[in-house]
């Protein structure tokens, strides 16, 4: 009897110390895979993973798909953002809190942000009511002031004051209602820093924006830190609030709100998350010189043990052959002499070709990249061949006269061809005649257009 109530008692001691995640999709999905990730500022850890159950549920007499799934959390799981993620397209995401509590919630997985609502979990509930409410009243406030930009003759001063009061008793009601828990300093951070009196110009509107955004949020919070608050905000503040439609402007206001952001984040270790962040979005788009400004003037200025120099390493590789870079250089011998690259001063434009005699598609491909060439004087071909010997690249360039022909041994390992990433051949560069490169057509017809647009 006894090892029966003992046993009756660690069942029950297990059962409780856990919390359960439960989640419900509200259409189907083509997936059946879930993944619950710890976000760790601009980082997420893998959790666990878990199986969508999918069902249908009558809704006024019309079958409705529906998914769920669930996840058991020890005990010893620490409070934070956790973040579940059910496919591999935008939006793919749930975040929610975590706090030694059961968490419940619903959502559609084409706008999850949006149509999430949370069934238990004190924490979530308190949270997703603040946003509501404050959100509403922040668009009240917000549409004020934007009549007021529109027709500044009119008198909005007391409307504006009644709606800035209201937004300032929903915060100061729900800083009291989550007095002690976990989601508190989310709810001080959210709230925006709203000028105290109208404003009726939209230079004074958006220079009052740009200059207190983050005055409520402090970068010092570990909870914030460890969530992905910080980090939206960052990317909205760099990205949406800080915007102009002239590129040149654009860049200087990326640098100068980059540079408004890393001065306040103190924690080293977050700093570096948040550089390598900016870096791979900036990577989306090519900016390489704003990709250039960060390693320089930020990454490369941290503490050595909190560079990762392989990463570093990888980077500069990766970007060093990108269009607006200068192409690498390398050396060969031609006819007896030394040439360079770099120094090369025949043609206008050139175009350098990685290939190789033991690629059949190369084999094809580059005598009629020749007979293409011909006639472009303007032009001239750098062809650098891939190769374990020089027997096949011998014969083969004896057919293709009037090139700059350079052997690469050792093939892929070889070291200019890792310095160009290369993977494949035949692969195609189009330099200037500072030797930038101006275009990385991807096949032979691209390269063909372009020099057929070129001569128009």
């Amino acid at each position: 009897m006894k090892k029966l109530l003992a046993f009756i008692f660690l069942v029950s001691s297990l059962a409780q110390a856990q919390h359960t995640i439960n989640g419900t999709i509200t259409n189907a999905l083509e997936t059946d895979w879930v993944i619950l990730y710890k976000v760790e500022g601009a980082r997420q850890q893998f959790v666990q993973n878990s199986t969508i159950k999918k069902d249908t549920i009558v809704i006024d007499a019309k079958k409705q798909a529906i998914g769920t799934f669930q996840f058991q959390l020890p005990e010893t799981s620490k409070a934070g953002f956790y973040r579940v993620t059910y496919r591999t397209t935008n939006p793919s995401f749930v975040d929610f809190i975590y706090n030694k509590e059961d968490v419940s919630f619903t959502f559609h997985p084409d706008y999850p942000e949006q149509s999430v609502t949370f069934s238990k979990s004190n924490e979530n509930i308190i949270y997703k009511n603040y946003l509501t409410e404050i959100s509403k009243a922040q668009q009240k406030l917000d549409s004020l002031q934007i009549t007021a930009i529109k027709n500044p003759s009119l008198d909005l001063k007391t409307d504006y004051k009644t709606a800035f009061n209201k937004i300032n008793t929903i915060q100061n009601k729900y800083l009291k209602n989550s007095n002690g828990m976990y989601v508190q300093p989310f709810i001080k951070a959210t709230l925006r820093a709203n000028p105290s009196e109208i404003k009726t110009t939209a230079k004074d509107y958006m220079s009052n924006m740009t200059s207190t955004f983050f005055d409520n949020m402090d970068f010092t919070n570990k909870t914030l830190i460890n969530s992905s608050f910080l980090v939206d905000r960052i990317t909205d503040y760099i990205f949406y609030i800080n915007y102009s439609e002239n590129k040149e402007v654009q860049q200087k206001l990326y640098k100068e709100s980059i540079k408004t952001v890393l001065s306040k984040v103190e924690n080293l270790p977050f700093k570096k998350d948040i550089i390598e962040f900016l870096v791979a979005q900036f990577e989306n788009t090519k900016n390489l010189e704003l990709i250039d400004f960060l390693f320089k003037n930020y990454y490369e200025k941290l503490p050595e043990e909190f560079q990762n120099k392989e990463y570093l390493k990888e980077k500069k590789a990766l970007f060093a052959t990108e269009i607006g870079r200068t192409a690498p250089d390398f050396s060969w011998k031609e006819n007896g002499k030394n040439l360079k690259l770099s120094t090369l001063n025949d043609a206008e434009n050139y175009v350098l070709v990685f290939w190789s005699s033991g690629c059949s598609h190369c084999l094809k491909e580059i005598p009629l990249l020749h007979k293409f060439m011909q006639d472009k004087t303007g032009a001239k071909v750098v062809a650098f061949s891939l190769e374990r010997n020089d027997s096949g690249w011998k014969n083969m360039k004896t057919t293709l006269p009037n090139w700059h022909h350079i052997l690469g041994l050792n093939k892929w390992d070889n070291k200019i061809a890792r310095t160009y990433n290369i993977i494949s051949t035949p692969t195609y560069f189009i330099l200037d005649k500072d030797k930038k490169i101006i275009a990385k057509p991807e096949e032979l017809k691209d390269l063909e257009e372009y020099f057929l647009k070129k001569d128009k």
